[in-house]
Parts: C-alpha cells; sequence; structure tokens
C-alpha cells in the first residue's frame, strides 16, 4: 500500500481527487492549509518523512490571475516557494512529486497547439511563478511529473461554468469575449488522469512534463452560449466582445489549446471532449 499526499484537497482539482481516494486501496492523505502549511519547509519535510510519503500531488495554488498582479509576493510563495519545499521533501524521501502548472507559462505568440518543448514567456505575476515553480522543481532535481493544464472547472468553488450559470439565469444579454481560444477542462478528468497514473503505478521512469486539458477548442464565448443552452438558459443573449472591452492588470494568453500527445501516447489515455465532460459536470451541478 502506497501513502500518496494530496495537497490543496479543499480546491477545485482537490476535492475530485478526494473523491477517486475513495476508490483506492492505497492511503490517501488530504490536506490543505489547515492541516499541513505547505509554506513552511520544515513543516513539510516533517509531515512527509512521518507518513512515508510515497507520492505527493500538489494541487495548491495562488490562481487569482488579476489579484497576483498586485500580490507578487504571496503568488511566488504558493506558487515557487512552496512548491520547492515540496520537492526538496519529496528527495529527501524518494518520493515522487505530481505537481500541476498552467498555460499561462507561454506568451501571446503563435497559434498552433502547445506542446511541452515550446518556448516559454509568461505574460504576467500568475504566469511567472507558476513557472518559477516548475524552475523549483527543476532546480531541486525530485523526481516529479509536471502537468501544465488551462480553463479549469468543476462544481466546485469558482469557476466560468459556475459564473456563466447564475449571469445566463440572471440576465437577458451577456457580453463573453471570443477573441482568446483554448479548451475548457473538468476537473475531474484531470484528476483521474492523475489517479490513473498512481494507481497504475506508471509514474516511475516517466517523469516530465506533460499538457492536460479535455479534447476540442473553443472561446469563452463559445463555451458560454453551450453552457447556457446545455442548463436551458437560452433565453439569455451571449454576444461576442474583444477582450479590450474588459480592462484587465494582465494580458491573457489569446490561444492556449495544449498539444495532449505526449501524455496520450506516454499513458494510453483516453481524453473526452470537452463538450461532453461539460454536460456531465452540468449535471452534478443542476442535481446538487
Amino acid at each position: 500500500m502506497k501513502n500518496i499526499l494530496i495537497t490543496g484537497a479543499n480546491g477545485q482539482l482537490g476535492r475530485e481527487m478526494r473523491r477517486l481516494g475513495e476508490l483506492s486501496s492505497n492511503n490517501y492523505i488530504f490536506t490543505d492549509v489547515e492541516e499541513l502549511d505547505i509554506t513552511d519547509s520544515a513543516a513539510v519535510a516533517a509531515f512527509v518523512s512521518e507518513n512515508k510519503t510515497d507520492v505527493i500531488v500538489n494541487c495548491a495554488a495562488y490562481t487569482n490571475v488579476d489579484k497576483a498582479e498586485g500580490d507578487e509576493a504571496s503568488a511566488m510563495l504558493i506558487n515557487a516557494t512552496a512548491v520547492k519545499n515540496l520537492a526538496e521533501a519529496a528527495k529527501s524521501i524518494d518520493a515522487t512529486l505530481f505537481h500541476i502548472s498552467t498555460d499561462y507559462v507561454f506568451g501571446h505568440e503563435g497559434n498552433t497547439p502547445r506542446t511541452e518543448e515550446m518556448p516559454l514567456n509568461p505574460l504576467g505575476v500568475y504566469g511567472r511563478t507558476k513557472l518559477a515553480g516548475e524552475e523549483a522543481i527543476a532546480s531541486v532535481g525530485c523526481k516529479a511529473l509536471i502537468i501544465r493544464t488551462a480553463w479549469l472547472y468543476s462544481e466546485f468553488g469558482n469557476n466560468f461554468v459556475k459564473t456563466m450559470l447564475r449571469l445566463t439565469a440572471e440576465r437577458e444579454t451577456l457580453n463573453v469575449v471570443f477573441d482568446q481560444v483554448g479548451t475548457p477542462t473538468y476537473a475531474g478528468d484531470l484528476a483521474l488522469t492523475i489517479f490513473s497514473i498512481i494507481e497504475g503505478d506508471i509514474y516511475a521512469g516517466n517523469e516530465g512534463i506533460y499538457h492536460f486539458s479535455d479534447e476540442g477548442v473553443c472561446s469563452w464565448y463559445d463555451f458560454a452560449v453551450e453552457i447556457a443552452r446545455l442548463s436551458g438558459h437560452g433565453k439569455c443573449r451571449i454576444l461576442p466582445c474583444h477582450s479590450n472591452e474588459f480592462p484587465s492588470p494582465v494580458m491573457r494568453p489569446p490561444y492556449s489549446v495544449l498539444d495532449k500527445t505526449k501524455i496520450k501516447n506516454r499513458f494510453g489515455i483516453d481524453i473526452p471532449h470537452w463538450r461532453e465532460s461539460l454536460l456531465y459536470c452540468l449535471k452534478r451541478i443542476l442535481a446538487s
């Protein structure tokens, strides 16, 4: 039986990992800041050692992209310093670290799906601190799988899907940007991929950087239209608009489609289309 530590267990991805962990014969240890402050290096080292940890899955992150622009110290602490603490603790006991990164490590250049080898050029504090986390893992040299994802949503917490459900129910018209293109990712799909790799004991020897999102491509406008249609909120008229109509302290990636070839080939996984996963998630939300 393996001991698997999940950090950030109260977030979107962490809560999906909780569901799956209940199905395993392995020992999943779920923590958030109340149980383990990952910014405290001594606490992390002690916790990992005392629990004889085999795998760490870091679901914790500072994800408020706009707020990060004025709070770089906090973003760096959680997205980079804490990651280094986890990497050092993992290396000290020869554990494997799974770390979740982001499409924001790329810049605004290009309009072809992003592979793991493409040049990195973060647009703002959030992207820079997430890249710093990746670099911290590399500098420590622990066994690690870094998984970059994008447009994450679930029935938990605050996310685009839940915001659109509320707004399309309340308003007659709604403006949504059409000039940012990517792929929505259901947190349950990402969690299942991580869980399958751990449970299948196929992470050793497969360390490296991977990309994961659901299949397909859309704009935020397309995503919003589909959310409204599937939830029966079609009376709300959704209008496409430009990003500059919604001033933001940070430029968001205009094209952040991730190429999943590597993770699919390496682990033999099938990834659902974003529409299929959206329907599944909406059913869970509307049934709750």
